[in-house]
Formats: C-alpha cells, sequence, structure tokens
C-alpha cells in the first residue's frame, strides 16, 4: 500500500488503502504467474512501517476495551523481526501459568454473520474464495474495516504492517531465486487468483448502491487485496472451531519451536463470555520475547504465509513425485538394478494400491526430510519393488515396511539398495537448485535486499536438509555392510 503521509490523520491513512503508489511485480513474474496484467503491490521490507505513521497505543485500546495485559510486558520494536511482545527488564521473572493477554470477545476480528445489505455483499465475495484461501476471507472483513471511518478496530489496524515479505511481493529475480517447483507454482496460483478476483469483485462492486458498498465507495484492487490476504494469512489463528481470528496483541508474539506461551480460547467463538488468553508456559526471564508455537510446519509454509524463514528448521521438506521414470533414474544412478520400478508386478501394485500410490486418486506427491526423514510411503514402495519375495512382504504390515526406524524389515540387501536409491533421490533434487551452498552463502554475505535474502536463505535450507538426510541415510547404510556380509 502506498506509505500515508506524515501526520496523516487516521481517515486519511485509510484512504491510503486503496491508493497504488508501489512497484509492480516484475515482467518476468507477471509472464509467468499473473497472465497479461500487472499485480501492484508493496514493496517488501524487513522491517516495515506501520499503516498509520503514528498508530493509536494497542497495549492501551486493549485494556480500555476489556482486555487484560500483564503490567511486565512490553512492545518492542525489532529491526528484523518488527514489532513483538517481551518481558520488561525492571518487572522480574514471570511464573509459568500467569496470564499474560486476555482478549475479551468482542477484540478478535472475524468473519460476522450479515447485519445488513453492505455485510450480505462481503459473504457473497467471501463465497468466490476457494477454502484453501481462507485468508482472502478474513482479509475482505479486514478492508471492510480498514475503509470504515468510524472502525472500531482502528487501533488495531492502524498498527498493522503497512507491507509483507510473502513471496506475492517479491521482485521477478527473486521469485526466480527461490528455484524451488512447489514454492513458485503456490506463489504462482496466488498471483492469478488476486487478479482474477480483482475483477470478480469490481464486477460485484460495480452493481452495488453506495449504501451497500461493503468497502464504504472505497475501491478495491489486486494490491488491496493481496495486502489484506498477507495479513491476515501471517497473523490470524484458528483455535475452536477452525474459524479464523485476528486478535490484537497476541498477534505480535513470534514463532517458536519451543514457545514460552500458549494460546488458550475459552467459550465457544459465538458465545458472549468468549475470551482468548496467552499464558505463560514457561518461566519468562527478563527481556525474554513472548513466543507462540504457529505449527511444525516446512519453510514453504512460513515463507508463503508468515514471510520469514527459519534457520534451522526440523520440519523442512522437499517435495517429490512419485514416478516410475524417476525411480529408474534414481536406481540407475545409485547402481541398483530393478525392472519393476516403471512396471511393478501384479502383487507390488496390490501393495502400491494400498499406499495411495497406484491406481485411481492415488496420492503421488511424496517428501524427503522432516522428523521422518523420509516419506514412509515412499520408504515402503521402495522396499517393495526391490523385494523378490512376495512371502517375505506379506510377513510384514505396511507400518513396518514405512518406518525408517524398522530393523531391515526385508532383509538388508533389500534395504541397502533402498537406501542406495533415496540418496540418488536426494541427488537428483539437489540438481534442481541452480546454485551451490557455497554460492549462497557468499550472496547472503554480500547483506543483499531483505527479499533476495528471503529467497536465498529458503533455498539454501532446502539444500542443508537434504545434505542432512543423505549423511543420515549414509550413516544406515555403513551399518547394513556387516549385516550384508553375514548374510
Amino acid at each position: 500500500m502506498a506509505a500515508a503521509a506524515a501526520g496523516a490523520t487516521p481517515a486519511t491513512a485509510r484512504k491510503a488503502l486503496f491508493t497504488t503508489t508501489a512497484t509492480l511485480l516484475s515482467s518476468s513474474l507477471i509472464r509467468r504467474s499473473c497472465g497479461r496484467r500487472s499485480l501492484s503491490c508493496s514493496a517488501a521490507a524487513a522491517a516495515a512501517p506501520r499503516l498509520a505513521p503514528q498508530p493509536p497505543d494497542l497495549v492501551r485500546w486493549v485494556q480500555r476495551e476489556g482486555g487484560f495485559v500483564h503490567p511486565a510486558l512490553r512492545v518492542t520494536d525489532h529491526p528484523e523481526h518488527g514489532l513483538g511482545i517481551a518481558a520488561a527488564e525492571a518487572d522480574g521473572d514471570i511464573p509459568p501459568g500467569d496470564v499474560l493477554i486476555a482478549l475479551p470477545g468482542r477484540l478478535p476480528l472475524r468473519l460476522r454473520r450479515p447485519t445488513g445489505a453492505a455485510d450480505e455483499v462481503l459473504v457473497q465475495l467471501a463465497q468466490q474464495v476457494p477454502e484453501e484461501l481462507w485468508a482472502m476471507k478474513l482479509g475482505l472483513r479486514l478492508l471492510q474495516e480498514r475503509a470504515k471511518p468510524d472502525s472500531f478496530w482502528w487501533p488495531y489496524i492502524a498498527n498493522l504492517p503497512e507491507t509483507f515479505t510473502v513471496p506475492i511481493f517479491f521482485p521477478g529475480d527473486d521469485i526466480k531465486n527461490l528455484q524451488y517447483a512447489p514454492l513458485l507454482h503456490q506463489v504462482n496460483k496466488r498471483c492469478r487468483f488476486l487478479l482474477e478476483f480483482e475483477r470478480a469483485v469490481q464486477q460485484k462492486l460495480d452493481t452495488v448502491p453506495l449504501g451497500d458498498h461493503p468497502f464504504y465507495g472505497q475501491d478495491v484492487n489486486s494490491s488491496s487485496l493481496g495486502w489484506a490476504m498477507s495479513a491476515s494469512s501471517s497473523r490470524a489463528f484458528r483455535l475452536h472451531g477452525e474459524i479464523p481470528m485476528l486478535l490484537p496483541l497476541i498477534d505480535m508474539c513470534n514463532h517458536s519451536f519451543n514457545p514460552n506461551a500458549r494460546i488458550v480460547q475459552e467459550g465457544n467463538v459465538n458465545s458472549s463470555d468468549m475470551s482468548v488468553k496467552v499464558v505463560a508456559e514457561t518461566k519468562i526471564v527478563q527481556n525474554a520475547a513472548i513466543t507462540l508455537n504457529y505449527g511444525c510446519h516446512p519453510n514453504d509454509f512460513f515463507l508463503l504465509d508468515y514471510g520469514f524463514v527459519i534457520t534451522p528448521n526440523p520440519y523442512d521438506q522437499v517435495e517429490l513425485s512419485y514416478d516410475g521414470t524417476l525411480l529408474d533414474a534414481a536406481s540407475m544412478a545409485a547402481g541398483v538394478s530393478s525392472p519393476n520400478f516403471s512396471a511393478p508386478a501384479k502383487w507390488q501394485e496390490d501393495i502400491l494400491s494400498q499406499l495411495n500410490l497406484h491406481g485411481e486418486g492415488a496420492i503421488l506427491k511424496v517428501s524427503l526430510g522432516g522428523p521422518d526423514i523420509v516419506d514412509g510411503r515412499l520408504l515402503a514402495a521402495l522396499r517393495v519393488l526391490l523385494a523378490a519375495d512376495p512371502e517375505a512382504v506379506y510377513k510384514r504390515d505396511l507400518k513396518t515396511l514405512m518406518s525408517l526406524d524398522a530393523e531391515v524389515p526385508l532383509g538388508p540387501t533389500v534395504e541397502a539398495s533402498a537406501l542406495r536409491t533415496v540418496l540418488a533421490l536426494c541427488a537428483i533434487a539437489l540438481q534442481h537448485f541452480h546454485t551451490k551452498i557455497m554460492e549462497d552463502e557468499a550472496i547472503l554475505k554480500g547483506a543483499p535486499p531483505v527479499t533476495t535474502e528471503l529467497a536465498v536463505q529458503f533455498r539454501l535450507q532446502k539444500k542443508f536438509m537434504i545434505v542432512d538426510v543423505m549423511q543420515n541415510i549414509s550413516r544406515r547404510i555403513k551399518m547394513l555392510s556387516p549385516q550384508k556380509s553375514t548374510a
């Protein structure tokens, strides 16, 4: 969005919502993802300014509206992570179990039941959004409140970032710098959706009387829609009933896989006594940031929806498509000979069907990395396709065949061949990246722009993860050598 002028009033800052003075996505991205029309957007920045140049005090607003904020908490502004919540230095440690923040039911911002013609129009627009892009549904509600002259939520909205570092706002070169097809597909998909949805929104609003206009007569374009979707995806929580809500102040808590706090919803989302609380999970020492776990996800999820990359991320993965031709290439590279990858026997097809890797409706997406190291369905398929004895396979249940920790369920020879094939798949996955690890590290040392840094960090973490998988699998193969000799 365009920055509001210094000293702008809330009203003029709201008008800036729909004024597009930001840079366009590069022509490369436009050609690849957004069709003939460009998607204008805000330039991403590591520490984006707030929507209003001097936003209201959010803590005081929450307290004034019946919320609770622990007296030892303060809002901090980190140069890289932006606004966050931390324990004050002079107030001592916060013990486990203490309530840190509590919001009454009137403070969360969420989709609501229609109360008038404008809300009916908003609901009709939200119904055109696919469920996987639920953040756009909530984003429409956010835009409605941002455009409203006397919005109850203006103190919250004014504190939202003016820009976001999600990939839909990356320059075209940095889209390319991701070098990872599954994420590129998702970015392109969202860009196309924004442009198509922009047309649908404008066509709908052209038929609406001004008094029934959900955005109070203001124009809505792909830039403002992109901002709203990014704000919702990066800040919303889905609690009881899976209803996404924007939680003022709580959404300033940053992410950690080992958080010191947890979020609790009390009461039904539609009840008058509903509240949302953040409770200390561990002792919180002075100056410590308050952190929540956003979920155990790969970096694709965090970058696409939140605009950051976790380094390292124990849940990071690379996606592969289960394909006989790919497995043939991997087996050749690994020196493993099997005629069954492209043409499995009938009994092998039966087991692949049980793994949902064969037949109508099969799910062919598999992965390497994460806590399991190797996707269980992929590992089981390799073991089965490399086995020559159906009876030995049928003696094992699928759970055992899918477990990397199972003790060579089909014998050391089959196990070594399966693991060598996994190694080859890792090598093939690495070859899909156009740069080497040392080249990526050199780029990061040069203090590149924030979007370049994120793109390079994203692909670098994928490579580190693949190398870790290869090292893990190599150790397992070495451990098999004595067993193979005995056999």
